[in-house]
């Protein structure tokens, strides 16, 4: 029986390189997991505080249905957390609470793409960006980053056209750990503004950085019509709770649409898990003491793995200012084909498992992401494993 044309359109490379690790399982021998960014997967383990409140939550029989739109007292809680602290002007009514980032990404690009439409993303990007918004007919056109990790504000003028409908930031970036400064994401909306166009930004790594200010997209909005999507995952270690919420700036008359019809899609899904909602709200209000703790053991395994890489012949790597992603350009001097072939030869090889860089777009090709949150000794032995392997196709 035929399938939809659409669902042709979705790819998800970080978890579309499982299908080759599950082959090399069956030999029997040990993978080294670098591909996905989950954090309590290693040696990061979700605060003892918000387990408690998800075990009472279930204790206290708080396991019901509640508000589509999110639990009441957690939607207040947003609201102290990115107005309060980060600038963006909210009310509870501007917040939908959704289960984890990708679904809130699901509904936005739901409600705003059309056939047709044109989303700007910057290269490299999150491939879900890319699979929601053809899924829903549109279409991806990339802009570049300077080496200073600043837009290219040229090439994003020179590729906005009739068709555009939104800018797109990650920030800080997955997969190449860049963090925008005040200064950039002023300039983004001043050209969101100008072409009339929705600026969504993505701030899930907003606690994991490395010397550097972090400055949210709230404190330039204004009254632009700005989208911001957060989460709990990567700063709370909730990532298998699946947590997250939609954001829409309350001085933006032009998103009066969006606020009011958004809401339809909470609606039809019901309603978002109401424990994990419960254990987020005791996330934001609870104590943040594992915050600097895993931002130090992040930046120390971070700048192990950038020296290791930037010591192999072959590797190239700009070192990451946020989240926990390295994103190393290769020269592939005819050794191989492309990135995907690198990565599986990689893993093939040496039991090493990442992710080819063009999955995270044109941008990415020629590259491939490293995620650095397992213990040192692991990435060390990574290491030595894929400096052996470059070494080894190199003579």
């Amino acid at each position: 029986m035929k399938i939809s044309d659409r669902i042709s359109r979705v790819e998800y490379a970080i978890r579309d390189v499982m299908l080759h690790a599950r082959e090399y399982q069956k030999t029997g021998k040990e993978i080294m997991y670098l591909n996905i960014g989950d954090p309590v997967a290693f040696d990061f383990k979700t605060p003892l505080h918000i387990k408690n409140a998800l075990v009472d939550a279930l204790a206290s029989d708080n396991d019901y249905y509640t508000d589509s739109e999110g639990w009441s007292e957690l939607r207040k809680s947003i609201v102290g957390k990115e107005k309060g602290k980060k600038g963006l002007d909210l009310t509870p009514d501007d917040v939908l609470v959704t289960n984890g980032v990708s679904e809130g990404l699901d509904m936005v690009m739901g409600s705003i793409v059309e056939d047709g439409d044109q989303i700007m993303l910057p290269g490299p990007y999150y491939p879900p960006y890319s699979s929601y918004a053809k899924f829903y007919g549109g279409s991806i056109t990339e802009f570049g980053i300077h080496e200073d990790g600043t837009p290219n504000l040229d090439d994003i003028k020179n590729k906005i056209s009739s068709k555009s409908k939104a800018i797109c930031i990650i920030n800080p970036n997955n997969p190449t750990g860049e963090v925008f400064s005040r200064k950039s994401l002023q300039s983004l909306i001043d050209i969101a503004a100008e072409n009339n166009l929705y600026i969504i930004c993505d701030e899930i790594y907003d606690e994991i950085v490395f010397n550097e200010e972090f400055n949210g997209i709230g404190s330039v909005s204004r009254d632009a019509p700005v989208i911001l999507l957060n989460g709990f995952s990567k700063t709370y270690l909730m990532t298998g709770l699946r947590c997250g919420y939609v954001c829409m700036n309350n001085n933006s008359r032009q998103l009066d649409p969006l606020r009011q019809n958004i809401f339809k899609l909470a609606r039809v899904r019901i309603a978002s898990n109401f424990p994990v909602q419960i254990a987020a709200n005791a996330a934001l209000h609870g104590s943040q003491e594992h915050l600097p703790i895993m931002v130090q053991k992040l930046k120390k395994r971070r700048d192990l793995v950038y020296k290791r890489l930037n010591e192999i012949n072959g590797l190239e790597c700009t070192k990451p200012k946020g989240a926990f992603y390295m994103f190393p350009k290769i020269d592939l001097n005819n050794r191989w084909k492309n990135d995907l072939e690198f990565v599986i030869d990689l893993l093939n090889s040496t039991g090493v498992l990442t992710v080819h860089g063009s999955g995270f777009g044109c941008s990415g090709a020629g590259h491939f992401r490293i995620v650095y949150l397992p213990q040192e000794e692991i990435l060390e032995k990574s290491m030595d494993k894929i400096q052996t392997f470059i070494t080894k196709k190199s003579v």
